[in-house]
Order: C-alpha cells, then sequence, then structure tokens
C-alpha cells in the first residue's frame, strides 16, 4: 500500500490553515490550538516546511509563520518531498540511493522509474490551493493525465 506518512498529512492541514489567511503570520501555538495537533508535532513540522522553502518564519513577538509564495505555486509534491524526501515507490527509483546490487539481472530495473513519474507528475499538478477549495469545486487530473 502506498501511504503517506502521519507527520506529511498534518504537514498539509497545518499548510491549508495558514493559506486560509495568507496576510496572517501564524505563530506556532495559534496552529497547534487551531488544528488540534501537539505543538511539538507543529513545532517540527514548521521547521522542516521552513527549511524546504515553502513557509518562511519572522522571530519576535510580532512574529510568525505565512506561505513563502502563493498557496497556488505549492504543490503535494512539494510537501511530500519537504516532509519524507523524494517520491520514489521503490529503491531503484530513487536517485539519492545509489545503484542496486540486483541491476544486472533484474527485470524490474528502469521499470518502476516510468511509474515513480507518472505519480510525481500527478502530485505536482496538484496545488495547495487546490486541496485547500471547497470540495467538489477541484476537479482533480485524471490518471490518463498524468500517464508518461
Amino acid at each position: 500500500m502506498l501511504r503517506l506518512t502521519r507527520i506529511t498529512d498534518y504537514a498539509v492541514v497545518i499548510l491549508s490553515l495558514i493559506a486560509g489567511e495568507p496576510d496572517q503570520l501564524w505563530q506556532a501555538r495559534a496552529i497547534a490550538d487551531a488544528t488540534r495537533l501537539p505543538f511539538p508535532t507543529v513545532a517540527k513540522i514548521l521547521k522542516a516546511l521552513t527549511r524546504a522553502g515553502l513557509l518562511v518564519s519572522r522571530r519576535g513577538a510580532e512574529g510568525g509563520y505565512a506561505l513563502a509564495r502563493p498557496a497556488s505555486e505549492i504543490t503535494l509534491v512539494h510537501v511530500i518531498e519537504a516532509m519524507e524526501g523524494p517520491v520514489s515507490l521503490t529503491e531503484c527509483s530513487d536517485p539519492a540511493a545509489g545503484v542496486c546490487g540486483e541491476r544486472g539481472h533484474c527485470r524490474m530495473h528502469g521499470r518502476w522509474t516510468r511509474v515513480n513519474l507518472a505519480i510525481r507528475r500527478a502530485l505536482s499538478s496538484v496545488s495547495l490551493e487546490q486541496v485547500c477549495a471547497p470540495i467538489g469545486a477541484f476537479n482533480p487530473p485524471r490518471v490518463a493525465d498524468a500517464a508518461v
């Protein structure tokens, strides 16, 4: 089963909250209260999203977090990669994993890359803005649209 981690799911929840009021600076405690997520978890996610360039942070009493760019320019693949690293279904489709020891005789060598690319393309086509849209207002891309 292909499933995102709970932390990545929470990251989307946090980003959707911030995207809902893009002119506001959000303090970590206010995010934790609004999302009902544990404060340490929220702090960890905010740090990762800031490090990935999806959020900006301002220090001080009047500080907080805001989107680094419009919600329409942040895609699900950006969020997943910020929280989990590159989108890779298998180790052999992960460019950072190096050369697989089974490469010489594996019947699937190079084939998972095609599937991985299609999934990455589909995730890249869905923006945070679309995720935040009212239910029914967003028509996700058809599987055929994401084909390689």
